[in-house]
């Protein structure tokens, strides 16, 4: 058995199906899963429904930063591994209200820290010589590069920007210190900006698909020019596996899709995609585009160098951007009711509050 935070999210979610669907293609047994997820407004059962009705992964709805919840769940369920993907995400959201990311990124990865190593200290010896505790986190933590800087290699010093990344560095030392501190035996990955199903709408890609779909302005932020390295959620997935069954103990692993595109370029092939797949009456969804202004402290180029990975694990991505946002964007035209059931009041009220009032 594995407990898994936050897998009733975005990459969390992608992760419960991909476990499952890997361990069938390779002929392995089928193994439980326990998902321990708080359900903000980013969480979402219906992502991992059918593992839930199937009795295959079993929901806990608590708090990482909750010790005693926490202490009860590795109790009764004895797992062999911790993957810690629970984390408030979004920096635009860390910028109106840092707080809950300071409690969920720093306090809570602390708690689950301290209560995993009070769990595996009594472990018996084979038991806990095979245990381990993989962190997911971001390449956000490294700050910014310009277009000539070499991309983000392990070595690179943190430099995080936002309250979101600065959370998250901050999560990154607490799990390295408790290897290096107490002999936890723990990995992380950093990995480049996710995309594909189950993504929440606030985010870049969804929201442009579903603005698109509904006649909406497509908001870009300043020039449109600030480049991500994208990553298909599930390559990333099978990036923490292989990360999970072959890694070396406190090592960090950078998990890239080796796509560079500027965000104006991610939102014109969204266009494309959908002027082929469901083309408007009139005009084309280019027209819809509005630039707005840009946030604070806003990175302007993120990108991975996954030479490591590659080298150790023998990892590397399968999907370019061409075949993973083909597969995003029809996942999204094919799930209209999965859409219904997330676009809930607190996301409205985000929309609204992050974009309405932004000077054109």
């Amino acid at each position: 058995m594995i407990l898994i935070t936050g897998a009733a999210g975005f990459i969390g979610g992608n992760f419960v199906h991909h476990w499952f669907e890997r361990r069938a293609k390779l002929g392995l047994p089928p193994e439980q899963v326990v998902v321990f997820d708080k359900l903000t407004y980013a969480g979402n059962p219906a992502t991992i429904a059918a593992q839930l009705k199937s009795g295959e992964a079993t929901l806990v709805h608590a708090d990482i930063a909750d010790r005693d919840a926490v202490r009860q769940a590795l109790q009764q369920y004895q797992p062999r591994a911790i993957l810690h993907f629970a984390a408030e995400s979004h920096v635009d959201r860390s910028i109106h209200g840092p707080g809950e990311f300071i409690h969920t990124n720093m306090v809570g990865t602390f708690s689950l820290l301290e209560e995993s190593r009070a769990y595996w200290m009594v472990m018996p010896e084979a038991e806990r010589a095979a245990f381990r505790f993989l962190h997911v986190s971001t390449d956000e933590v490294y700050g910014s590069l310009s277009d000539t800087d070499p991309a983000f290699s392990e070595t690179t010093a943190y430099a995080p920007n936002s309250p979101y990344s600065a959370s998250k560095a901050g999560s990154d030392h607490l799990v390295r210190a408790y290897h290096h501190t107490y002999g936890f035996p723990t990995l992380t990955t950093n990995c480049s900006n996710n995309y594909g199903p189950y993504h929440f709408p606030e985010k870049l890609i969804p929201l442009m698909i579903l603005n698109a779909l509904e006649g909406k302005p497509l908001p870009v932020y300043g020039d449109g020019l600030n480049i991500r390295d994208w990553l298909f959620v599930r390559d990333h997935c099978e990036a923490i596996c292989q990360v999970l069954e072959k890694g070396r103990l406190g090592e960090t692993y950078n998990v890239g899709g080796k796509n560079e595109i500027k965000n104006i370029d991610v939102v014109t092939t969204i266009c494309r995609k959908l002027d082929a797949l469901r083309p408007k009456e009139s005009g084309r969804y280019e027209d819809q585009i509005t630039y707005v202004t840009d946030r604070p402290g806003h990175d302007r180029r993120y990108a991975i160098d996954p030479t490591k990975i590659e080298r150790e694990i023998g990892w590397k991505p399968a999907e370019s951007f061409e075949t993973g946002i083909d597969k995003t964007v029809r996942w999204f035209l094919d799930n209209t009711e999965w859409i219904d059931t997330v676009r809930s009041g607190a996301y409205r009220d985000w929309i609204n509050t992050n974009y309405q009032g932004r000077q054109a």
